[in-house]
């Protein structure tokens, strides 16, 4: 994935990593929080009208703002003020917050509670009139952050990039090609670098073949960097990322074939239509066929029957007559 970046040198907000990438806040509720955090504090908008703007629908609203407050961004007091009406109160923060510290953060002047101390811990001694204070601190200078907590590990550096989703796919077809062409030997510190770039052929739908003819063909007799060359050639001949219509179009799907397919109806005497795949043209199901043998073999031993006795009684009329 190739990427161009500029950074915004007016009318941005920053927007940490851990909001942007958080794994449990759907992508309506990180658009509501960002949109919320990005005001001025001159403007005081309720969460329902920020939804509105962002155009998003009343059960993606309600989805997003119950995990907004389930993970701590999002605090909520219902008052009652005059005349009995009732009012509520909301708190949006860039960072998670407790129930205490939303508290301490909605009324400033009021400090979070602070558990007493047990046994094992030591009480922490109340400063008396001899030790120093802190004062205000003077018009300019930077105040602590009072509530709220960030990540555990915070450097001036960004965050490093999830994994490709196919990166591990890419590394085996570099290796795979690194031990058939000894003009591209790549060490496996090579092979992890650049598996991104043959994960990103794979995922715009390159094959393994088009990858290896890209990697091999046309090479030059003398290589003093395998890496280098392979980097090169990733980046270069990338194939195009696949458009909006290709994505959509669907693969058209060969009608499978019906199972009655190929099968007739019994001629028969049967109570319901009676379905049978012919063999060779018949126009009987088995057990008709079966039964119409039964009758015939029956038939015929009758006729044999009656055919014998009529010549029983021939031979015995002749027998009478000579007599």
């Amino acid at each position: 994935m190739l990427r161009h970046v500029i950074a915004p040198t007016r009318f941005f907000t920053q927007v940490s990593n851990e909001i942007i990438r958080h794994p449990r806040l759907s992508a309506e509720a990180v658009r509501l929080l960002t949109w919320q955090i990005s005001f001025p504090d001159s403007v005081d908008e309720p969460l329902g009208a920020t939804a509105d703007r962002a155009e998003i629908k009343k059960t993606a609203f309600t989805r997003a703002k119950a995990e907004l407050v389930a993970e701590g961004y999002l605090h909520e007091w219902s008052e009652q003020v005059e005349k009995g009406r009732w009012v509520t109160i909301q708190l949006i923060s860039n960072v998670p917050l407790t129930a205490e510290q939303a508290t301490a953060a909605r009324n400033p002047g009021v400090s979070p509670t602070v558990a007493e101390p047990t046994v094992d811990e030591p009480a922490v001694d109340e400063p008396t009139a001899s030790e120093p204070t802190v004062g205000e601190p003077t018009v300019g200078e930077p105040t602590p952050r009072s509530v709220g907590r960030y990540q555990e590990k915070t450097t001036g550096a960004n965050t490093p990039h999830p994994p490709h989703p196919l990166a591990e796919r890419g590394a085996q077809a570099l290796a795979a090609v690194s031990r058939g062409e000894r003009k591209l030997r790549l060490a496996p510190r090579d092979i992890a670098q650049l598996a991104p770039l043959a994960a990103e052929w794979l995922l715009r739908g390159a094959t393994l073949r088009e990858l290896r003819e890209a990697l091999t063909s046309g090479l030059p007799e003398r290589i003093n960097s395998p890496a280098g060359l392979t980097r090169d050639r990733l980046v270069r001949k990338m194939p195009d990322p696949p458009s909006f219509a290709d994505q959509r179009a669907v693969e058209p799907v060969e009608p499978t074939t019906p199972r009655v397919a190929g099968m007739r109806e019994c001629r028969g005497d049967h109570m319901h239509p009676y379905l049978f795949r012919p063999v060779d043209g018949e126009v009987l199901c088995r057990d008709c066929r079966q039964e119409q043998a039964a009758e015939s073999q029956n038939d015929a031993s009758g006729a044999i029957g009656a055919a014998l006795r009529g010549g029983s009684l021939v031979r015995a009329a002749l027998r009478g007559g000579q007599r």
